[in-house]
């Protein structure tokens, strides 16, 4: 693979040349250090026998797709994509070999209380200005990068919380309330979604987790393999307002420009916190989880929003 990429004159010699890159939870991640020294990060996809979520199919193509349109379309700092390899000839998986960051993870570093509240909140900003820069590409149509699209976005946001509602059913996970409950809530609130009229770019996962941070500014943004076209408000800087666990995103919205939100979009903001729930819920089956810790969470953050919605729990 890395003959490949770079050349036969970098493939390392010894057997210490790479290390997991733990954080990630979908694909897996190595740094490898090339013969020159040089660094660089292989991403390989789950193998193409692995079951995965209707909305994580093709994902690390839907990856190269949104950074290829970052670069092309905005100023906003990405990695460099050294080589992609999509044939699957020498892994049953597709991979790609990306430049490596140095710099520290800001979310990471922000947690073990490496950076000062001033660098943080800094931080905060200059994550939301980025977001907006990446939010102003407006797409062809709703939904996946790549098609196929929806001409509504009310269209498109159903059937990615449909799919996944589907997936929960298949694997017969346990969401804590009846499936329909779901349903019958997100009918109830579609008419929000219609004020969403321009597709735009969405990274849908840029947490500080996904961002690298150096000498207090913002060098990188990683992981853009859910990017959509949808609501910018789908963004999940600013899942803080309905789920105060997620963090305070006053920093965020003000670096983003995102005053007050009017009661509609705080609708539309709480669906897409739902969507969110259910993700955490029903992933922790697919990802073959035995530690129960991000299943419970979705659990508890799942009630929360459904009482917001005036729901009254009732077990499956």
């Amino acid at each position: 693979m890395i003959e490949r990429a770079y050349g036969s004159h970098q493939i390392p010699e010894g057997d210490a040349f790479a290390e997991e890159i733990t954080h990630g939870w979908f694909n897996v991640a190595y740094r490898v250090r090339l013969r020159d020294g040089q660094q660089a990060v292989l991403k390989i996809a789950p193998p193409a026998g692995v079951t995965v979520l209707t909305r994580e199919k093709g994902m690390m193509r839907n990856e190269l797709a949104a950074m290829a349109l970052v670069r092309e379309r905005t100023d906003v700092p990405i990695p460099r994509v050294d080589y992609a390899d999509l044939s699957r000839e020498l892994v049953d998986a597709d991979y790609f070999f990306m430049e490596y960051i140095d710099a520290d993870n800001f979310g990471i570093a922000t947690a073990e209380g490496c950076l000062a509240p001033e660098v943080v909140a800094a931080g905060g900003r200059e994550l939301g200005a980025l977001n907006r820069k990446l939010n102003a590409i407006v797409g062809p149509h709703f939904g996946p990068l790549q098609g196929p699209g929806s001409a509504t976005w009310r269209e498109a946001f159903t059937q990615m919380i449909e799919d996944t509602l589907e997936d929960g059913q298949r694997a017969g996970v346990d969401i804590g309330w009846h499936y329909a409950d779901i349903r019958k809530v997100l009918a109830e609130n579609a008419a929000v979604l219609d004020e969403v009229a321009e597709p735009r770019f969405v990274e849908l996962d840029l947490w500080t987790k996904n961002s690298m941070i150096r000498e207090g500014r913002i060098v990188a943004i990683l992981d853009h393999e859910r990017a959509v076209w949808a609501d910018p408000l789908m963004e999940a800087g600013f899942t803080g307002i309905d789920l105060p666990v997620f963090g305070d995103p006053s920093d965020f919205m003000s670096g983003y420009g995102q005053g007050a939100l009017s009661p509609s979009q705080r609708t539309r903001r709480r669906l897409y916190s739902l969507y969110l729930a259910v993700i955490m819920i029903v992933e922790t089956t697919y990802r073959g989880h035995q530690d129960m810790t991000t299943y419970d969470f979705g659990r508890t953050q799942l009630d929360l929003l459904m009482e917001q919605f005036g729901c009254t729990p009732a077990r499956p």
